[in-house]
């Protein structure tokens, strides 16, 4: 799936507006405490102990902006969904202890009595000490459309939340993933990936860190640094069209730790390069990327998701139509084998592989060993 050229609207990227002037300051500061209620809500879904018939915070909503009759009622789904992930990661050995929501309004739109409101939610959980060797925290940043109509008495209600991002990926998400289209394969057949097992315990299959030729180390390094701001040295296809930024953001992090360019026509799966100006198919395709990791015999798959670690890569077919939609890159794996990945589109850092398995459990996953 390779990420496409069409542009956001230039409202969403923090663009100049010009508002309706019955929309003043006040209101859309209103605006952005009821959407950080939203998101605040949806995230302590997820944290262990905390109490599901507790008031929800946008309860506190009513007036000159609430929430819907049919939102209240889709937000009041969307908090058992997430609490009902949140008690299949409990059986899968992971738990969030604490948890911290904050969206910032980028821009508004008004026409007549329909508000259109652009934010960014920051999102970080806490990971509860189970084992012993999980990271501090995962977070992730997330983009939103927040569609307010008003009624005669000027009254807003939050009728519409839509997530801008590529993928759906975030942790306290719940819509259904978008899916790429069935790619049409080229002549010479590229290679086919098995799909990996998400059993645990996986068989074992340590990976040698060192004298390969690649540093592991300075892929995480780069994956850490850049999961949020993006490498202006790169072109960014978040929110650019079907693809987004995922299987860029991984091989840029892959070069980062020695994989060298294969320079060649765009389009042909068995070149591989990624600059300012010109990306191969590969560099930023997710299936594309898998013909030509395995083409080239840079990577071999894994049989068990669990079973990678720093370095490698997974990726995801949310709905098993044989054509892949996510890229993802291992930055942690813990001591009871638990990876860790960090990606772009939703931009999120140390995500757990079960967290992954848990919030997705119908996708088909492949992992590779680079």
């Amino acid at each position: 799936m390779v990420a496409g050229v069409a542009l956001l609207p230039n409202w969403s990227a923090g663009a100049a507006v010009t508002d309706d002037p019955t929309v003043d300051t006040a209101t859309k500061a209103t605006f952005q405490k009821l959407a950080d209620a939203v998101f605040t809500d949806r995230t302590q879904a997820l944290v262990a102990g905390a109490t599901e018939g507790r008031k929800q915070r946008t309860s506190g909503f009513s007036g000159d902006v609430r929430l819907s009759g049919t939102q209240s009622r889709q937000e009041d789904s969307a908090l058992s969904q997430l609490r009902g992930r949140k008690s299949r990661l409990a059986a899968l050995g992971e738990q969030y202890s604490a948890g911290s929501t904050s969206v910032k309004l980028d821009a508004t739109q008004v026409k007549g009595r329909r508000a259109t409101v652009a934010v960014t939610e920051t999102t970080s959980l806490t990971y509860k000490k189970v084992t012993g060797n999980e990271p501090p925290t995962t977070g992730f940043q997330a983009h939103h459309e927040l569609t307010f109509q008003a009624d005669r008495g000027g009254n807003w209600q939050l009728t519409r939340i839509k997530d801008t991002d590529e993928g759906y990926l975030a942790v306290n998400q719940v819509a259904k993933p978008e899916v790429a289209k069935v790619q049409v394969k080229a002549d010479d057949s590229p290679p086919d990936a098995p799909r990996a097992a998400t059993t645990r315990p996986a068989p074992a299959k340590p990976k040698t860190l060192t004298g390969t030729g690649y540093d592991y180390k300075a892929m995480v390094a780069y994956a850490t640094k850049y999961w949020s701001k993006y490498n202006t040295e790169y072109p960014d296809f978040n929110g650019a069209g079907a693809g987004g930024d995922c299987t860029n953001f991984v091989s840029q992090s892959l070069k980062a730790g020695g994989w060298k360019h294969v320079p060649g026509y765009t389009n042909d799966f068995h070149k591989w390069f990624g600059t300012a100006d010109i990306q191969s198919d590969s560099f930023v395709g997710v299936n594309e990327f898998s013909w030509f990791a395995l083409s080239s015999k840079r990577v071999t798959s894994l049989a068990n998701v669990y079973q990678a670690d720093i370095g490698d890569v997974i990726q995801m077919d949310f709905n098993k139509d044989g054509s892949k939609d996510h890229t993802m890159i291992v930055t942690k794996r813990d001591a009871q084998g638990v990876p860790y990945v960090t990606y772009h589109s939703t931009n999120t850092y140390n995500r757990s592989v079960a967290s992954l398995v848990a919030s997705y459990p119908t996708a088909a996953f492949y992992a590779y060993r680079t």
